[in-house]
């Protein structure tokens, strides 16, 4: 499993050119799912996600997580996280679940989230989506199942 995690002052997904939903202050997480993952991957993952201090505290230092901001989460599919770009000029997805699979552990992931208490919007599994965001810091990082 891949997150992608983008601290952000606002963000918003479009489906059709219209609104979907949206959060404030809190992360916008584009998530991978790979064949191997399954509920301890969403488990060990979620924890990571929730206690993460990339958030600053009163001196500027990132100290603080999602929970101490009270801040907010969107949660987006993205299986173009496991690209494979090493040959070739178009990127080949084998790594990338099947789409059953990754739906639902894109659900289950959306769940355990929810049991934390912060508030969780989602995209739509599948859809042409276009996001908006205003990254803040810039601070962006890349969380693997694999490296934890």
């Amino acid at each position: 499993m891949r997150l992608l995690i983008q601290r952000v002052t606002s963000a918003t997904v479009c489906i059709d050119d219209k609104p979907f939903s949206a959060i404030g202050k809190g992360l916008l997480v584009l998530l991978g799912i790979t064949h191997s993952d399954n509920l301890q991957t969403i488990q060990r993952l979620t924890r990571k996600l929730t206690e993460l201090r990339i958030f600053e505290d009163s001196q500027g230092k990132m100290n603080l997580s999602i929970k101490d901001v009270q801040g907010e989460i969107l949660l987006v599919s993205q299986f173009t996280l496991y690209a494979d770009c090493r040959r070739g000029r178009r990127p080949d997805f084998i790594q990338a679940a099947n789409p059953q699979q990754a739906q639902e552990l894109y659900l289950a992931f959306v769940e355990e989230l929810r049991k934390t208490g912060i508030p969780v919007s989602t995209g739509v599994f599948a859809a042409d989506m276009q996001i908006n965001l205003t990254n803040d810091g810039p601070v962006t990082i890349m969380l693997d199942s694999d490296s934890l």
